[in-house]
Order: C-alpha cells, then structure tokens, then sequence
C-alpha cells in the first residue's frame, strides 16, 4: 500500500475544510455565522509533524465554532451531515470525521480552564500549563465568520508584561537552586546524580532561553525542537550537549558556568532590566526582574512561578500553603461572558 504524499498537518486541514468540510456546512446550516480553525492538541498544531506514519495516519481534523446560540439549534444536524457525507479518504488520508463543533466559550474552557475574556486573571494566566497556551495560540484560524476567536487567540499570544517578568525570575530561581547540586553530587563521588541535576538544570536553561523569546515551552517531547528556534539556540546547542555528553562533574560544571553566562547575555540583551554581570549568581536575576514588576499583587507571589514551575519545583518549595497561597481560587466558578 503507497502512503499519502506528505502534507503538514495544518495544510491538509486547511484543505479539508475548504474544500470538503464548509460545503457540508453551508447545506446543513445555511447562512449561520462560523469560525473554522485547527487548534489544541497534537504535533502538527505546534508546526512539528513529519512524515512518520504515526503523525501521517490522524487525517485532517478541526473545530467548527459557532455561536452558543446556534450550537443549540444546529450543531446536532452539522454533526449528521458531517458524519454521513464525508468522504472516507481526503488526498489519501483516512478520515475519521475529527470535525468538532462547539462554542468558543465551551471549547477555550474545557482546554484552559477559563475564557479568555473580558479580561484574564493573573491567576489564569499562571495555572494555565505552558503546553496549553502554546496550543491555542498556534496551529491556524481558516475562517473567522464570528470575529471573536481571532482577537481571543491574539490575547493569549503572550503573558502580560508583569506576569512575564516573575516566570522569568522564577525560571532564574529554578536555576540558582539547582546550579550546586552538579558539583555536591560530584564531590561525593555520585557521578550518576550529578549527571541527573545537569540534566535537569540543560532543561531549565532550554526552557528560560524560550520564555525570553517569548515562546511558550512545550512538552519535552518537543523541546529541543523548539529550543533550536529559539536566538540562543544556535550557539548553545553545543554547549548544553557537551554538559550532557560529559563523563565528569569538573566538566560538566565548567561547560554549564558557560551556559549561564551565555543565558546571561541573552536576558541584558532584552533590556528588561538593568544590566546584570553575566558571571553574578543566578538569583541576581530573579531580583533584578522581581524589582520592575509593577504590579504589587505579582510582586508579592511565591517566588514558584506558572504551574509547570511549581509541579515540578526542588523539595525545598513543594509546601501545601505555597500552593494554595498561588492557586487559591482557581476553583472558584468564573461567570460566562460569552
């Protein structure tokens, strides 16, 4: 059997729905307004997708977004339609009938845990995974019928300013916790221990030189390949792989004192603070970013940053106060402003 030729991801679900999926729409439900987009989960909404069979045997898939009111009315018979007029193939791909219809309140909730409107919370914004926010802000809007998920999606592109300088500075403070344990480890002879610490601390610096050019860092499955995107990526490549590739502590901490230099560059190079000697201590950074935020009620937060620094936080941070201290009303119902 000859597979399909390759086509991105997005391209082919582009394809589906101009020239498959809005005719089916337009008989199912003349004249109602839509916005059709492919967002959320899976590698090729983040650009990554390859000629794999696994990533080529998903199909072409996307959301319909209608208004609340119409989801009501018509979403049972789009789905109908969809499901019986389909074709089984789409430019050799097998299709699955991955259309889903919905609203743009029901669907950014069920994948944030909020709406991102009318305005987002610092609390949104710092228990919203950085995996999510890269999904609902990447991938492609094909049709924007309601003129509501564009200006949302543009929204969400970045953290506002002050909630961007405490994730750095809690980025920083990630590393300033874990630089020592390389060479404690090393000292006591556990070569294997300091190896995990360097790993841990290459992760770290991989995902800072992403939060610095403003990218949402993905899951680690995709992170080195969104690393490499990145300004810093070119040149500190080599030297994080030569921390991971190296047989001794003394190597190791040597080539990454000249990760954190490099780091150190990048962040004077962003002006977001005054400049920082490149050779100072990590948690000089943390300081100096934690210094121009403006906002008191960020200021203040636990120096633990986004949930993806918390979850994954050194022992001395994992207390039950500091998370509920973070994340105390998370759970709080959110009105419905759709």
């Amino acid at each position: 059997m000859n597979m399909p030729i390759f086509v991105p991801g997005l391209e082919l679900s582009r394809r589906f729905y101009t020239e498959a999926v809005r005719s089916l729409l337009e008989e199912a439900a003349p004249d109602i307004p839509h916005s059709a987009a492919h967002l959320g989960s899976g590698s090729e909404v983040l650009g990554f997708d390859t000629p794999r069979p696994a990533d080529r045997t998903r199909g072409p898939r996307l959301q319909l977004f209608l208004h609340r009111r119409d989801v009501s009315r018509h979403a049972g018979r789009i789905r109908h339609i969809l499901a019986e007029h389909l074709p089984k193939t789409f430019h050799g791909h097998p299709v699955r009938h991955q259309v889903e219809v919905t609203h743009i309140s029901a669907w950014f909730t069920a994948t944030l845990g909020f709406t991102p409107s009318p305005e987002i919370t610092p609390t949104d914004w710092l228990a919203a995974p950085a995996q999510l926010l890269a999904e609902v802000t990447a991938g492609a809007v094909f049709h924007d019928g309601l003129r509501e998920l564009t200006p949302l999606r543009h929204t969400l592109r970045w953290y506002p300013h002050d909630i961007w300088l405490h994730v750095l500075a809690c980025q920083w403070k990630r590393i300033s916790w874990a630089a020592p344990y390389v060479t404690r480890c090393g000292e006591v002879g556990d070569e294997l221990g300091s190896t995990i610490a360097a790993a841990r601390l290459v992760r770290d610096l991989m995902r800072l030189c992403l939060l610095m050019d403003r990218r949402y860092p993905p899951y680690d499955k995709w992170l080195g390949s969104a690393f490499a995107r990145t300004s810093a990526g070119h040149h500190l490549t080599p030297v994080l792989t030569a921390t991971l590739t190296a047989t001794d502590w003394r190597t190791r901490d040597k080539h990454l004192n000249q990760a954190y230099e490099s780091v150190a560059d990048e962040h004077n190079q962003l002006g977001l603070t005054d400049r920082v000697n490149p050779t100072a201590r990590p948690e000089r950074f943390t300081d100096a970013l934690t210094a121009r935020i403006s906002d008191p009620t960020i200021k203040e937060l636990p120096i633990v940053g986004a949930v993806d620094q918390f979850v994954d936080a050194p022992d001395v941070l994992t207390r039950p106060q500091l998370a509920r201290a973070l994340y105390q009303d998370v759970r709080k119902p959110r009105p419905d402003h759709s």
